[in-house]
């Protein structure tokens, strides 16, 4: 087994989080460099099954060359959306005893300029999680009306002056395409008056055209339910995000599964008749001040947790 240098955001925390049973079934769906992968195995005996999904072609093959070792390993290349079909590939029955998703993009994405998610690497402007699939950045700030650039960097970005820098994307491609990263990034600087402590003015509209190319918050939506039916009773469910709008997501989310049906609130129905499908475990977990230290990029990370409950099934 090889690991990478990537650090996992809250990998102690996770693996506490799935309460992991020796010969269970796992499922890391944003396999990246296997930092959870290789975890999850540590816990399981060569009885228990790890499945491991990844879009990015890179990371397939990384997680084929070097696949943790121990119990059962599968690696398939797909998106977290198709969860269910890939469950459904897997032997009848076989359902999962705890499903991880660890979102956004992943340290080496960033760190190869050749894939274009970086602002301070020049590469091409790509940023597509699976390059072989739908356009890329480059092609959609060419193409993109001015009012949808506007809408992806306000939004995904929470960019305060993305209509500035809508404006100036499109006023420079009139001129000349925008190509590289660099370009982007230098564009969107000089459009950004004001400047956050230790903080790149391009983080954030970078940030936005990712979301926006790679679908992410569409992939989230798809994911939570299907997740919720591949899971047995008792199964947990963990999720790693880093934006507020992927927290929202998975919070409400939660918070309606374990609610249960939405019967009328007049009406004398007990909590065990609402047949909740999950159970929210604990609180939101954040890194601690140890882990901020020596990984930045966990600054922004939130756990969430819930467990499928075993009234589901009545």
């Amino acid at each position: 087994m090889t690991m990478s240098a990537h650090t996992p955001v809250l990998l102690k925390e996770a693996i506490t989080a799935l309460n992991i049973k020796p010969g269970g079934t796992y499922l890391d769906v944003t396999y990246g460099r296997g930092g959870h992968s290789y975890a999850i195995a540590e816990h399981l005996c060569p009885d228990g099954m790890l499945i491991a999904m990844d879009r990015d072609p890179h990371a397939v093959r990384h997680a084929r060359e070097y696949p943790p070792s121990g119990p059962r390993f599968e690696i398939i290349q797909a998106p977290f959306s198709e969860l269910y079909r890939v469950q459904q590939s897997l032997p009848p029955g076989c359902l999962a005893d705890g499903i991880l998703a660890d979102l956004g993009v992943s340290s080496p994405q960033l760190e190869d300029a050749e894939r274009g998610f970086a602002f301070d690497r020049e590469g091409p402007l790509d940023m597509r999680m699976d390059p072989t699939r739908g356009p890329s950045a480059r092609e959609w700030i060419a193409d993109a009306e001015q009012a949808e650039l506007k809408w992806a960097i306000k939004i995904y970005g929470e960019e305060k002056y993305a209509a500035r820098i809508a404006r100036a994307i499109v006023e420079k491609r009139e001129t000349s395409p925008i190509v590289n990263t660099r370009d982007l990034a230098e564009l969107v600087a000089g459009n950004v008056p004001e400047r956050e402590s230790g903080r790149n003015p391009a983080t954030r509209t970078f940030q936005a055209i990712r979301m926006h190319v790679n679908g992410e918050l569409g992939q989230l939506r798809a994911l939570l339910p299907q997740a919720v039916q591949c899971l047995k009773g008792a199964g947990r469910l963990v999720i790693i995000g880093f934006h507020s709008l992927e927290d929202r997501i998975v919070k409400r989310f939660m918070r309606d599964e374990a609610r249960g049906d939405p019967f009328p609130s007049d009406l004398p129905v007990t909590a065990g008749e609402l047949k909740p499908r999950l159970r929210i475990i604990g609180k939101p977990i954040r890194p601690s001040e140890q882990e901020l230290q020596s990984n930045r990029r966990a600054r922004s990370a939130i756990m969430r947790v819930a467990e499928r409950t075993e009234a589901a099934y009545a």
